[in-house]
């Protein structure tokens, strides 16, 4: 096998599991909000594409930062 084979192999793989991870984080969140929301609070259903889109913005909202804090802004001094 050479370095474009595996090149092409490991794309492959990598967005086959992006897939597979935005899939399996999708389908409880579509389930879960087409089963309570509209008994509870009266909102319509949602299409597997927007409980995807609406975990994409939770992501963009909720998770920290990656980066690491400058001490710099450390306030504790």
């Amino acid at each position: 096998m050479n370095l474009l084979e595996k090149l092409a192999t490991g794309i492959g793989i990598s967005i086959l599991a992006i897939g597979l991870y935005a899939f399996s984080t999708a389908i409880p969140t579509y389930f879960l909000w087409n089963w309570l929301m509209p008994g509870i609070f009266g909102i319509k259903v949602i299409t597997f594409w927007q409980a995807w889109g609406f975990n994409f913005l939770a992501g963009i909202l909720f998770k920290k930062p990656s980066f690491p804090e400058p001490e710099s802004f450390n306030c504790d001094e």
